[in-house]
């Protein structure tokens, strides 16, 4: 335990610095190109998507049998209803529309939809490592790939409903930390009971479908750049080599 236990929060800290990052780009009164944001989310709907259906899903159910599909909903339903029964007005990316975001209500609204978003992709690294070092290597990778925009989403939306910059890349370092308590929770729930670790990971696999289907995909769709369709696929080819290079150096 206390090996998988480094190592999961190691790649959490990793996946968190990157939100970080994005914060910080915006706090200090910096612009991210659309264009590199669209390509970054479109790279992590595919490795996201590609993660899910084939390796994530078909081990829920080797694990859990039919009960697997149960849990799979259910961590679909779960990131749906407190995204959407929190969430006002949220998208990945930079805030551009000055007379969306005014009331600050709203924004704290967007912000706790981005914490329960983080704290499942937390959940999601830790359920996967202990249940496979590579499948958790992978969940990691798919995770750091969307980061950095949701780093940006969290300090614009601040910006956009005029609280100070400091306070914009204080809602970065909040999200990130959110990560990490996902991460630690799948752990303390380890610790009462090591069975549950099964449940947690397909409940995981279907919050990650979520995500990739739900968030992601609907964001990329948004875009008129028609190189971001091949994006996606590219972030599909992109998942099997890393598969085939994490499956190599676990050997």
């Amino acid at each position: 335990m206390p090996e998988h236990f480094f190592l999961a929060f190691g790649l959490g800290l990793a996946a968190s610095c990157a939100e970080i990052l994005g914060g910080w780009v915006i706090a200090r009164q910096r612009s991210v190109s659309l264009r590199v944001q669209e390509y970054l989310l479109a790279l992590g709907a595919g490795f996201i998507l590609a993660l899910v259906f084939t390796e994530l899903i078909p081990e829920s159910f080797k694990t859990l049998h039919d009960s697997a599909a149960l849990y799979i909903l259910s961590g679909y339903a779960a990131l749906h209803f407190f995204e959407h029964a929190f969430v006002r007005h949220l998208h990945f990316g930079e805030e551009t529309h000055g007379d969306v975001m005014i009331s600050k209500v709203a924004s704290f609204s967007a912000l706790a939809g981005l914490l329960i978003h983080a704290f499942f992709d937390g959940l999601s690294i830790s359920a996967g490592i202990q249940f496979s070092k590579p499948l958790g290597i992978l969940i990691f990778l798919a995770v750091l790939l969307h980061k950095f925009p949701e780093g940006v989403t969290a300090a614009t939306i601040l910006i956009a409903s005029r609280h100070g910059r400091k306070r914009a890349f204080s809602a970065a370092l909040i999200i990130a930390a959110a990560t990490m308590v996902g991460i630690v929770t799948v752990f303390i729930i380890s610790g009462i009971n090591q069975q549950l670790i099964g449940t947690i990971f397909a409940f995981s696999a279907g919050a990650a479908v979520y995500v990739g289907a739900s968030d992601l995909i609907p964001e990329v769709n948004h875009s008129r750049n028609r190189i971001i369709p091949i994006i996606v696929f590219a972030g599909m080819i992109l998942f099997y080599i890393s598969s085939r290079w994490v499956d190599a150096i676990m050997k």
